[in-house]
């Protein structure tokens, strides 16, 4: 596969992605333009197959599923799907489709599928960086308005005393899930890049700690 049969390829994807309606504003083409670069860095530090890696970058969300939708942790089998049978009906070589299949399978937090190719584990990362630092923060707080959660807990805003709930508060979720991201990562690059990157969500906390007087 030539490098401008894969340019090709990914162009499809773009506009395929941009056909769809997103499950919400931090689920839109602008996180999937950024995972896809991510996963083209993390491919290029990691000798990872970009003929894989590219096409699930783009198509790793193109089934959207709300956050609180009770299908949620099916939504990246439900991806995996559409995006092979998408690619079938393009210049994409056949042999490919099932490592495609596995990378988009296994990105997702709540699957709870393990990575098992470089390829895949390179997208899982790419998109798991996407939740991290200045830009995990806004999406954290978009995607807690949308499900008109409080902002925090009044009595405990960052979880001293009592175990995180995100299903409640929108700041619980930095301590449920976003936090603990860099130990999940695949890659040592881009468990490199996350632990920057959770540095400036702990300085966020530290803020607003700080803000409201505790």
């Amino acid at each position: 596969m030539k490098e401008s049969d894969l340019a090709q390829i990914e162009s499809l994807c773009e506009a395929f992605i941009l056909s769809q309606s997103p499950a919400d504003g931090a689920h839109d083409i602008g996180h999937v333009r950024r995972v896809v670069e991510n996963a083209r860095q993390l491919t290029n530090m990691e000798g990872a197959d970009a003929r894989v890696t590219l096409p699930a970058a783009w198509l790793h969300d193109c089934v959207a599923i709300a956050k609180d939708d009770p299908r949620r942790s099916q939504g990246s089998r439900l991806a995996a799907g559409a995006a092979v049978e998408f690619l079938a009906g393009k210049p994409y070589p056949d042999d490919l489709l099932e490592a495609v299949r596995h990378a988009i399978e296994a990105h997702s937090f709540s699957a709870g599928i393990a990575a098992e190719s470089r390829e895949a584990k390179v997208v899982q990362d790419a998109d798991r960086l996407d939740s991290l630092g200045a830009i995990g923060i806004a999406r954290c707080l978009l995607v807690g308005g949308r499900l008109d959660r409080p902002l925090l807990c009044a009595e405990d805003p960052f979880c001293d005393a009592r175990r995180p709930d995100d299903n409640r508060y929108t700041i619980d979720h930095f301590y449920a899930k976003l936090l603990t991201l860099p130990a999940t990562m695949q890659t040592a690059s881009g468990r490199q890049m996350a632990e920057h990157r959770a540095k400036v969500m702990k300085h966020y906390l530290d803020t607003l700690r700080s803000e409201l007087g505790e």
